[in-house]
């Protein structure tokens, strides 16, 4: 799982594929056309997320919306087929909505360790705090994939490098920190929500990956906790 990056250190490169949810893909109607005429199983659901009239039914207009939203966040294949992948990430999104400003509600991540990096593999969300107080976030974080699953413990960032570059898949990792045996908070240029996962670093967007590490230094813990779907 490890790479070397160019200053000898080791680290742990994404592949172009990254995201917050591994889901069983049903098999979609087979279509000539690049948009589907057929609902999915959950239709109902899809429509109501998107502000679609919801009445089960595909319609142009409704397979245009899917569509739309599979392209923006990387879901595949991208024919407007309201299936279980989609559905999952809207889901998600619906639920880290939900965390509001108090994500630290369920007083998992220590509170007694000063300045903290938190991750909430479950809900995919990330924040830093100071004891009780909220410093930043929480924000949206694609983690590990099935098989490299973002590991879980109290760690703390034992080296930084704004430059940092993945050797084996030869893609960049800006504002890389790491954590843990390789793992880091680095920014990437694609969708948070983007199916199916990381190779094990917690990926952010290029505006949070900024703020973490201009708040955060090293020997500073973080906390990774949960379990990412369909991991």
């Amino acid at each position: 799982m490890g790479v070397i990056g160019r200053r000898g250190v080791v680290g742990l490169g994404v592949t172009g594929l990254v995201a917050p949810l591994t889901l069983a893909l049903t098999a979609a109607p087979a279509q000539a056309a690049s948009c589907t005429t057929q609902a999915g199983p959950h239709q109902k659901q899809v429509e109501k997320f998107l502000g679609r009239p919801v009445d089960g039914k595909q319609s142009a207009a409704d397979c245009k919306a899917i569509k739309a939203f599979q392209d923006k966040h990387g879901i595949t294949p991208d024919i407007g087929y309201a299936g279980p992948v989609t559905w999952g990430v809207m889901d998600l999104m619906n639920k880290q909505k939900a965390v509001g400003r108090n994500p630290g509600k369920d007083g998992a991540c220590p509170v007694n360790k000063g300045r903290i990096a938190c991750v909430n593999l479950t809900l995919q969300l990330s924040w830093i705090q100071d004891g009780k107080k909220l410093v930043y976030g929480p924000v949206p974080v694609r983690t590990g994939r099935k098989g490299f699953t973002t590991r879980t413990g109290l760690k703390k960032i034992y080296w930084r490098d704004v430059d940092h570059v993945s050797t084996l898949y030869n893609v960049p990792m800006p504002y890389s920190q790491f954590f843990n045996g390789g793992q880091a908070f680095h920014s990437v240029g694609l969708s948070m929500w983007n199916p199916p996962g990381s190779h094990g670093c917690v990926n952010m967007t290029t505006k949070d990956a900024k703020a973490y590490w201009s708040l955060l230094k090293t020997g500073d813990d973080v906390f990774v906790y949960g379990r990412k779907p369909g991991t």
